[in-house]
């Protein structure tokens, strides 16, 4: 069936101008738009919204004041964003959007918006989503190859770049670089690197982070680029906490110090050893991700994340093993089925499956630190009851009720922040 939406393309990257570069190279495609919020004054209620196309030979602008009372991220969305896409989509001269993000806006909570969030409704109009308009075609993310392996691993928040969207935006560089390169279903790659050996390693590591998306120099066309992306590409697809953390068949050996540890016990963790465990994974290492089995939280699955030296911890729904009969319809078909692989007798689809990307710490030695925390035979055949007693020092969850906030996945799983350490 002919999808009769509009294309839309994000466009992501920490750096402006590099962004603003390969946006203006899309321009060349007949009856493209390229939009971008600069939410670098939403503090003070206002964002500078710039619309650009081609007309002839020239490229025209249109820049305009967009005032939000209530000056977050949210607002921005909901207000003026996805309208416009809307807006835009209804035009017959415009045959694809492409969105300029700025360097505070993460891709996949845009995505989630455009697929979720209710536009205001039009008079005697039925609700609808931006997503109703427009597609997702791809979603680029524009690399500095001479500084962005130093940005994800280092531990600078968005202010101290002179990024942050609002005062109390208090996301890490890391977090933000590794999610639009994460998300992305292709990689553009501005100036060379420091040299060789730190080429090298880059290669290293988004061959492991983003396994078959296509890369290309910020010479060639992005349109190119974007035909390289294979048909399986997610564009736009929102993840979950239960889908495989090893996703693409990356390479598993260790090149350039590069390598991925996996970390899969047979036993739930001790929350306390856990809980000191974890400052290896702040140190020497790209990122970590997955799910835990806690023994001080039997009935719930929880979610671990880091990027260069911050961890969040959150809260990853009920183990299907929880669940009625019913609640069951409504899971996931890959998550019913990774759970009967693995399926216990006893502790049903439980179960700790962590993924690290590191660049400097010894596997050996990341390993050694999280199998320290799984239970010992003592304390495993304590059971369950033993185990609700232990005391957890990441502390009651986190909920942030803000409009647009968290995507979710079909079955109400979600991650919420619990825990930050930097």
């Amino acid at each position: 069936m002919t999808d009769s939406r509009t294309p839309l393309v994000l466009l992501s990257g920490l750096h402006r101008r590099l962004a603003a570069q390969v946006g203006t190279a899309l321009l060349d495609r007949p009856g493209t738009v390229v939009v971008h919020h600069d939410v670098s004054q939403l503090g003070q209620g206002a964002v500078l919204r710039t619309q650009r196309h081609r007309t002839g030979n020239a490229v025209a602008e249109q820049a305009t004041a967009v005032e939000l009372a209530h000056g977050c991220l949210s607002c921005t969305l909901r207000l003026d964003l996805l309208p416009l896409l809307r807006a835009l989509a209804r035009r017959n001269d415009v045959t694809r959007v492409v969105l300029h993000l700025d360097p505070a806006l993460e891709p996949e909570h845009l995505c989630w918006s455009v697929a979720n969030v209710l536009l205001d409704d039009e008079t005697g109009g039925t609700p609808e989503t931006a997503g109703d308009w427009v597609r997702v075609e791809g979603v680029l993310a524009v690399v500095e190859a001479a500084s962005w392996l130093d940005d994800v691993t280092g531990g600078d928040d968005l202010a101290d770049r002179g990024l942050a969207a609002t005062l109390d935006d208090d996301r890490t560089l890391a977090q933000v670089a590794l999610s639009q390169v994460a998300f992305a279903d292709a990689v553009v790659l501005a100036g060379p690197p420091a040299d060789a050996w730190a080429g090298a390693r880059l290669d290293a590591v988004l061959d492991r982070l983003v396994p078959g998306v296509p890369r290309a120099d910020v010479r060639v066309h992005p349109d190119r680029l974007l035909t390289a992306v294979p048909a399986g590409a997610r564009r736009g697809r929102i993840s979950t906490a239960h889908d495989p953390l090893l996703a693409g068949q990356p390479p598993l050996g260790e090149d350039c110090g590069v390598q991925l540890v996996r970390f899969s016990p047979d036993r739930p963790l001790h929350p306390g050893r856990l809980h000191e465990a974890l400052d290896l994974l702040l140190d020497g290492v790209v990122c970590s991700r997955g799910r835990l089995w806690l023994a001080s939280q039997h009935d719930r699955a929880v979610w671990l994340e880091s990027a260069g030296q911050g961890l969040r911890v959150g809260d990853a729904g009920p183990w299907l093993a929880t669940l009625d009969d019913a609640a069951w319809a409504d899971v996931d078909p890959q998550r019913r089925v990774a759970a009967a692989l693995r399926w216990d007798p006893v502790h049903g689809d439980r179960h700790t499956e962590l993924v690290v990307l590191t660049h400097r710490q010894p596997a050996l030695a990341i390993t050694a630190a999280l199998h320290a925390a799984a239970l010992t035979d003592e304390e495993w055949t304590a059971g369950p009851d033993a185990w609700r007693r232990y005391p957890d020092p990441f502390g009651t969850w986190h909920e942030d009720p803000c409009e647009a906030s968290s995507p979710t996945d079909d079955s109400s799983t979600h991650v919420t922040n619990r825990e930050e350490r930097s």
